[in-house]
């Protein structure tokens, strides 16, 4: 076996451990062939992901195949399909707004206009809201518009996008394990954010982006999509200022599909190379690039160059470093003040097993210094999780939770023990399933007795 490549995705491998990204698997492909399949326990080859804005270029595959029906034009604008939705007067920013733009992301909003926890409706707002500014003109990142898109898939269908791209794309290109979209209050695909599907699958899907479309997607689509459509300069991402195609990013060898959290599949047409992954980096402001740097800088020079022969690895979940100690704390019981900033109540300490109260209600959080289990998520039964943990000193510890089902999300904390004291710092990515898991707050020990 030649030794270049294998030992690249070696160093790369090795290099996501050292940099602790939370990797859940990937799959590298190189020549139209694929090299290595990798996944991280406990996750498992078929198993549905989040794939949070990769669901973003899955509908704009859709509005090519109707472009290419001559069901939409890319200059039509999108009010004309839903004249149901106006409002009694309609901002000219709005009116001016095609489907063009809405592919590239150049609406006439800053912002998602729905409200994700609050609209039960998620298309509505985007016609009802307060544009800003010209369209056509500037880039700002818009799930909403995604959203919208992916309701036009049903208006001119009948059908949600998942089961258009079902029948159209996912079924023809062989993909066997479940695909689920998740939907908004009103029972829609949430086009921006909400397909499940698994590692292998993206990666079917990828492989047909990479040779044109396989006939399933029109060509001519693909070719425009990769392009850059738009300049995203004011990105604060490094990797993101490469430039916007049509609902996909390019990067600095090539375009991307890209879901929040490390949800990706890199498209590399000079090297002929598809890099696909999974993962839950939210907790890591640079994780996403962490990413990129990994594999643009450990393996992409020496696509091409040499070979090697396929390989399926089965890789430990990261942990956190572990101190050598002699003392640990076993067991003790805090209060938390009213008012406090994480809305703790009380913490025990049961030996490898943490009870604490908060706005949730009580939560058990079973760990395993130097490890990473599964686990139910902390207040939520039945919500899968992994959870790593390791006593950085004496009387510290630390602990990471991971959600790992339908949103992956989790929380990072420091427990610290002072005597008869307790603090407790942490920080979460963004999810009602990470509520009470962002300030500090100091408990005060006291015995059941008192």
């Amino acid at each position: 076996m030649k030794q270049g490549l294998e030992k690249r995705v070696r160093q790369f491998t090795e290099r996501v451990l050292r940099e602790d990204i939370n990797l859940h698997g990937f799959i590298l492909n190189v020549g139209g062939q694929e090299k290595v399949k990798a996944y991280y326990a406990p996750f498992q080859e078929g198993q549905p992901h989040r794939m949070y804005s990769v669901s973003k270029t899955m509908v704009a595959c859709a509005v090519g195949m109707l472009m290419d029906e001559g069901k939409i034009r890319l200059e039509d604008h999108i009010v004309d399909f839903f004249q149901d939705l106006l409002p009694s007067e309609v901002s000219p920013y709005l009116q001016h707004l095609t489907i063009r733009d809405m592919l590239r992301m150049a609406t006439c909003y800053r912002q998602t206009a729905y409200r994700e926890y609050e609209d039960s409706d998620w298309t509505r707002p985007f016609f009802t809201g307060h544009p800003d500014h010209e369209p056509g003109t500037v880039f700002n990142y818009d799930t909403g518009n995604s959203q919208v898109l992916s309701s036009l898939v049903r208006r001119l269908t009948g059908k949600e996008v998942v089961d258009f791209l079902r029948e159209r794309l996912f079924e023809p290109l062989g993909c066997q394990d479940e695909i689920y979209w998740l939907r908004d209050p009103s029972g829609q695909c949430t086009g921006g954010t909400g397909l499940c599907m698994s590692l292998r699958d993206l990666n079917r899907v990828a492989m047909c982006l990479s040779r044109g479309g396989d006939g399933l997607i029109p060509g001519w689509f693909v070719a425009e999509m990769q392009k850059k459509q738009i300049d995203t300069l004011l990105q604060g991402n490094e990797e993101e200022r490469y430039g916007y195609g049509w609902q996909c990013w390019r990067t600095r060898a090539g375009w991307v599909l890209y879901g929040m959290g490390g949800q990706l599949a890199v498209l590399c047409p000079e090297r002929d190379a598809v890099l696909c992954t999974i993962a839950d980096v939210r907790l890591d402001p640079c994780g996403m690039q962490r990413i990129y740097n990994a594999f643009f800088e450990e393996i992409y020079p020496w696509l091409g160059e040499e070979d090697m022969t396929p390989e399926s690895l089965i890789l430990p979940a990261p942990v956190l470093a572990e101190k050598e100690k002699t003392e640990r704390i076993t067991a003790g019981e805090f209060l938390f003040p009213d008012g406090n900033m994480l809305g703790w109540k009380k913490l025990s300490v049961r030996g490898n097993h943490l009870t604490y109260e908060n706005d949730r209600g009580v939560c058990e959080l079973p760990f395993e210094p130097g490890k990473t289990i599964c686990a139910d998520y902390p207040g939520w039964a039945g919500e899968p999780a992994t959870v790593s943990a390791g006593w950085f000193a004496d009387d510290a510890l630390r602990i990471r939770c991971h959600a790992v089902g339908n949103s992956p999300c989790g929380f990072d904390m420091v427990i610290c023990f002072r005597e008869d004291m307790v603090t407790v710092q942490a920080r979460r990515s963004f999810d009602p399933l990470t509520n009470g898991y962002d300030g500090v707050a100091s408990g005060k020990g006291f015995s059941s007795k008192d």
